[in-house]
């Protein structure tokens, strides 16, 4: 059932990529249908390098350059196609609907998607809504369930021992 939450407080850029290789980890299979992670937090919070974290994790060895100026980046990764969208850049919502995102989901698809909220419903909906805020020198991170796949992805990522000395909350 979704609902499920985690907070995490991270007080470096290394245990940022600590909790992008553990939601890599951590990741269930899919078969049906993608994943969607939205990725939200000021300018420089950290939502890139957790991503580019992740996309190392599941085996994507070549360069894994920020969608700033290019939107959208796409990767292979084993049996997963990932797409890192970063909305920040776009005025309308025309022009994300003319990125075409919805049709980029399907089986064994992750879609990374940095700042969601620009695009106001023309997105499919997230399975973990992560938000990434500056805390002092360091961030902290809360992590909701939007789906019942989002909620298993969670529950699997707050079994995940990496991870314990940063979890603050997980209810």
């Amino acid at each position: 059932m979704p609902g499920i939450s985690m907070s995490l407080d991270l007080p470096d850029s290394g245990a940022t990529e600590t909790l992008g290789q553990a939601l890599a980890r951590t990741l269930p299979g899919v078969a049906d249908h993608g994943a969607v992670v939205y990725l939200k937090g000021e300018l420089g919070s950290g939502k890139t390098t957790c991503v580019r974290s992740l996309l190392r994790a599941l085996g994507v060895a070549g360069l894994v350059r920020s969608p700033t100026y290019t939107l959208v980046e796409s990767y292979t990764a084993g049996p997963w196609t990932c797409v890192h969208v970063d909305l920040y850049r776009l005025r309308s919502l025309r022009e994300v609907d003319e990125l075409g995102l919805r049709d980029t989901l399907g089986p064994n698809c992750l879609l990374l998607v940095e700042w969601p909220e620009r695009a106001a419903g023309s997105l499919p909906g997230a399975d973990i809504d992560l938000t990434l805020m500056y805390a002092g020198d360091g961030r902290q991170s809360h992590l909701n369930a939007a789906s019942p796949f989002g909620t298993k992805w969670l529950e699997d990522l707050g079994r995940d021992s990496s991870l314990r000395s940063y979890v603050s909350n997980l209810t």
